[in-house]
């Protein structure tokens, strides 16, 4: 098998801005209804005040910034597939409106199990955290 096609260090961002229709969308996708983050009025009575982003979108958009720091590696021997996320965490409520930015870096190599992990960021437009994480790629062979 090759070396790694990635370095340490390596990484990607990726921004977007929290719309109600992201939220509404994966709600529907996955079912998640909860009051917390499709019901205004029920929120606006919370200490929070108003609606939030579901935890399990804000890992869609880690998984997106992943993509974005491997896709130099597209045509190579090896293809890199997700083998899991540790340690999420979700820090402080992203809110409808909040604009994220996610920040992958590659912090370790683990050649002797083709793995690869990186350190997950994820701030808000005010700069503060709002999500961590690692994530673990496993590299696999690609077929002849």
């Amino acid at each position: 098998m090759s070396e790694f096609h990635v370095e340490i260090g390596e990484g990607a961002t990726f921004s977007k801005t929290v719309s109600e229709s992201d939220v509404y969308m994966f709600a529907g996708i996955t079912g998640d209804f909860s009051p917390n983050h499709v019901n205004e009025t029920f929120m606006r009575n919370s200490s929070f005040g108003k609606r939030m982003a579901h935890g399990a979108l804000l890992v869609g958009y880690m998984s997106t910034a992943s993509t974005l720091a491997i896709s130099h590696t597209r045509f190579s021997d090896e293809t890199a597939v997700s083998a899991g996320y540790d340690r999420v965490r979700f820090i402080r409520p992203v809110f409808l409106g909040d604009t994220v930015t996610v920040h992958y870096e590659i912090e370790k190599l683990v050649p002797e199990r083709r793995r690869s992990i990186a350190d997950i960021r994820v701030t808000n437009q005010n700069g503060d955290i709002v999500a961590a994480a690692k994530h673990i790629l496993q590299w696999v062979p690609n077929e002849s």
